[in-house]
């Protein structure tokens, strides 16, 4: 093969890579530049999980039946009870949180051991073995210091104020539900995101059909975005990766 034909082949393997850049790059300057998209509204039960809630229940009890009686066992409500209670329902979850912590540290540590050893008499040896005017007492010696000193500090304070809709998503066969619910809002190119999702009981619900945080078991809240700011504001790929390898 002549130089000239080796020439061009090396000239349009050039031009294909940087074709193939230059696309990969237009892909990847398109998608910076487009506005997060929104996730299409899906199945709430996958935000709670696909599995069905396998928790500790109580032995099943029977309710006692009144079939000429206008009161229903177990009933909240003489005209009926508004709040959700069966699969499909929907109601609101109200999230306060505000956490703090603070933990101090301090250790101090020091050391300090010393060991001689020495040679009164060996057969008569020890003049020979030494030099004139040396001495075989302390014949050993060892000393060791050591110290060690160590503060630390943890400073936390969290403060999160949001409400939510969720949806009932399965029944417990001792009562208790199944919730879980997604928000999304999305400011000009910012998307925030909001997950929930957890156990509550029908008798913590309130009768404007809301319920506090604190009492979701298993409570599982989730709450950011993506987006420009949220770009900036991750590590890039090439730091995320040294800091991984890197030895030190």
């Amino acid at each position: 093969m002549s130089n000239n034909t080796k020439i061009g082949l090396a000239a349009h393997l050039g031009f294909g890579l940087l074709g193939a850049a230059l696309l990969g790059g237009c892909s990847s300057l398109s998608d910076a530049i487009a506005s997060p998209e929104l996730s299409p509204i899906s199945n709430p039960a996958t935000v709670a999980g696909a599995n069905r809630v396998s928790m500790p229940l109580p032995p099943p009890r029977s309710e006692a039946s009144a079939p000429n009686s206008l009161w229903r066992a177990g009933a909240t409500s003489f005209f009926g009870d508004q709040r959700a209670k069966q699969v499909g329902d929907i109601l609101t979850i109200n999230i306060e949180i505000a956490d703090s912590a603070q933990v101090n540290n301090s250790t101090q540590r020091s050391r300090t051991t010393a060991e001689e050893a020495g040679i009164q008499a060996l057969l008569g040896l020890e003049g020979n073995l030494v030099g004139a005017g040396a001495s075989v007492d302390p014949a050993i010696g060892f000393d060791s210091t050591s110290s060690s000193s160590g503060n630390g500090s943890v400073n936390r304070q969290e403060s999160v104020s949001l409400t939510v809709a969720a949806v009932i998503t399965d029944r417990l066969p001792n009562g208790n539900l199944v919730i879980g619910g997604s928000q999304e809002v999305r400011i000009n190119n910012e998307l925030r995101e909001l997950l929930i999702s957890g156990v509550i009981r029908p008798e913590d619900i309130a009768s404007d059909n809301t319920i506090p945080h604190t009492k979701i078991a298993e409570a599982r809240i989730s709450y950011g975005g993506r987006g420009d700011i949220s770009q900036v504001q991750r590590d890039r790929y090439g730091k995320l990766l040294y800091d991984r390898v890197a030895p030190f």
